[in-house]
This record gives structure tokens, sequence and C-alpha cells, in this order.
């Protein structure tokens, strides 16, 4: 049973030529989803079970295809999601701020707390508070069709208990009958300038959807000013609010979350590697 592990090194090194940051754990992935075992089990397929479309695979990511397209999956937190051309493939990053925002709705003293998710994409956001607090109520927003399937389909297989509420609607005036009353929105919104397209991993601009990177205006922060717009508007006092930016935006992020427009609490806060990667304000009680 040497002859996957054999062809996992092999495929090691052709990923790692053709720069794929992480080329070990990519060609284990490959094979796991080519071979229907977890990594784990990656030296128990024996040789006679051995896959060639395994070479296909690493074929198609030698190319720049991102590794979840391929294998059709995603893992973010505790799920496992579906994912595809035509949505944003969630990031590890992102998963600190969901930490953050669980945090947050543990200390309320709120018997059922409701949070909107902001620009949903696979459902990733909200089916993690959905099914980390559960005593959530969850409405996740999309408006990119492509993407609607995606978080459809996902919620659909994850949401057992019915916690998530989809909506496909533009997250600037989605949801009016939820003004005043929600307690957390989050988001994951655009925020990449155009300016810096050239310096965007290549499979991320060639694949990712472009309505999921590019967030609008010379600093890319458009699309956050629209969520800081849409969270004071569906925010109840004293309601919180958390968006991602880039490890470069924390400043000009802060700034949006203005005290005249009845922010309190404005934070910068940081990833595993010790950036910038998210803002989480609270709205003023007064």
């Amino acid at each position: 049973m040497k002859l996957l592990l054999d062809e996992i090194a092999r495929a090691t090194a052709r990923l790692a030529d053709a720069g794929a940051a992480s080329p070990r754990a990519d060609a284990e992935e490959l094979a796991a989803a080519v071979h229907g075992v977890k990594r784990s089990e990656l030296h128990g397929v024996p040789d006679s079970a051995f896959d060639a479309r395994f070479w296909e695979f690493v074929a198609r990511r030698e190319a720049g295809e991102p590794l979840q397209h391929i294998t059709g999956r995603a893992f973010f937190r505790y799920l496992e999601l579906k994912v595809g051309p035509g949505v944003f493939v969630p990031r590890p990053e992102t998963e600190v701020m969901v930490g953050w925002a669980l945090e947050t709705l543990r200390d309320m003293d709120v018997r059922d707390p409701l949070v909107v998710d902001l620009g949903t994409g696979s459902a990733a956001i909200a089916l993690s508070i959905a099914l980390e607090a559960p005593r959530a109520r969850v409405h996740a927003v999309e408006k990119d069709p492509k993407a609607f399937v995606h978080a459809t389909r996902n919620i659909e297989e994850l949401d057992e208990r019915g916690r998530v509420r989809l909506h496909l609607d533009d997250f600037a005036t989605a949801l009016p009958e939820l003004d005043g009353t929600v307690d957390l929105v989050v988001s994951n919104p655009p925020y990449i300038p155009m300016s810096e397209w050239e310096y965007v991993p290549r499979d991320v601009r060639d694949h990712d959807p472009a309505d999921a990177l590019w967030g609008g205006g010379d600093d890319g922060l458009d699309a956050i000013r629209v969520v800081e717009r849409t969270a004071r508007r569906l925010l109840r006092p004293g309601g919180y609010v958390a968006v991602e930016h880039s490890d470069l935006q924390g400043n000009g992020v802060y700034w949006i979350f203005a005290e005249e427009n009845g922010w309190r609490d404005v934070r910068n806060r940081r990833d595993l590697t010790n950036r910038d990667r998210f803002v989480t304000a609270r709205l003023a009680t007064d």
C-alpha cells in the first residue's frame, strides 16, 4: 500500500514547482477527494484502488484552478461546504471574525439573538453561527444568483434545525422589516481596490467571482461603507457589527464607523497572523 503515497510525493513536487503555497496539503486533499477518504486515511488506500483521475486533478491545480473548485468542498470551522465556480471560497482568516461574533452572542443577555450576515456567499458565516450559537436566528443575504445557489444547497444540507433564512437581495436595501431589531450584523464584503489587481493571487482573481473581490472606490471600501449604513439601519441600540477587511485597511475601516454616526467602542481586531483583519463596533444606546 505504497503506490498512492508515492504518487502524492510526486504530485507535491509538481505543485511546488508550479508555485502552490501548500503543495503537500493540496496533493493530499486532491488524493482524498478522488479516493473518497479523509486525509488521515490515505495510507490505507490499497494499491489496487489507485484512481488515475488523481493526476487530472493535479494538472488542474498546477494550472491555477483553486483546490476547492476541483474537490467541490471547502472546510470552515466545523463545516464542510459545497463550493465551486460562482461562489467565493471562504478563507481561514474569516473564522477568527466568526469566533468573535460567537463570543459576543454568548455575552449578550438575549434569549434568541437575531443575526444578519450580509453577502453570505457559500453561507459559511451564517451556518457557523447557527451551528455554534444554537438559539440564534440568522438571516443571510446574497445578491448574486450563482452564489445564492451554493448558499441554498449548503443551508439545505447543513441547517438541520432551520435556523438560517436565506434572502436573494442587495444588502444595501435588504430586510427593512428588521430595522432596529437586530442584535448582530456580520459581513465579509468585497474590499480589494482594482488598483491592486496585479497583486492578487492568480487563482483568486481568475476564479473567485469579481463581485466578491472588488470593493469599489479608489480605496476598495465602498462596499464596507454600504455595510456600515445597513448595519446602522438594522441594529437595535447596543447591537454590534463586525466587518472583515484586508490587513492594510484597518485604519480606513475604523474611521468609516464614525462616532457622529452613532458608533461606539470601535476596534480593530487581528487574525491569527497578528494582522488587522476586521473591525467591530457597537451602536450607541443614547
